[in-house]
């Protein structure tokens, strides 16, 4: 009798910890934000009074440190890192291209045809994915690209 007892308590005390360690992976998900226009001072500090280190363009992706007050600490694809105001974000999906230079193409696979190729640093608006391509809007050029040309 005492064995089945403790035999289903450790079943529910395996399953608490399934349900903890896959709530945890959840949590642990990066968030990345986007810059919503031109020329937004990535800061050293959480404050206006602090020193500029760069001047960013809209769509600019930035990875999502850490959060204080109406601040939030930042990294980017080079992983510099500093704070932005909150408001200068959204959550829009951008991807900048982190390569020399990337293919786009007209579908989801290297066997489409080529439709252009993009500079490392360009910024392109994330419109959909599948599978590992990643469907692309830019003023100049439209189309697919593998996920690991561009960065996130």
């Amino acid at each position: 009798m005492k064995s089945n007892r403790l035999m289903g308590r450790m079943k529910i005390g395996a399953v608490a910890v399934a349900m903890l360690c896959a709530t945890a992976g959840v949590a642990l998900a990066a968030e990345y934000v986007s810059v919503v226009k031109d020329n937004v001072n990535l800061r050293s500090g959480p404050d206006t009074k602090y020193e500029t280190l760069y001047q960013l363009p809209a769509g600019y992706p930035l990875k999502v440190l850490s959060r204080q007050g109406k601040w939030i600490k930042v990294s980017d694809f080079e992983n510099d890192k500093g704070w932005i105001y909150g408001s200068l974000v959204s959550k829009t999906p951008y991807v900048i291209v982190k390569v020399k230079e990337g293919n786009v193409r007209s579908g989801p696979g290297k066997n489409y045809s080529k439709v252009g190729t993009v500079a490392r640093e360009v910024i392109l608006k994330k419109i959909a994915t599948k599978g590992d391509w990643i469907k692309i809007s830019h003023p100049r050029i439209s189309g697919w690209i593998y996920k690991s040309l561009v960065w996130p």
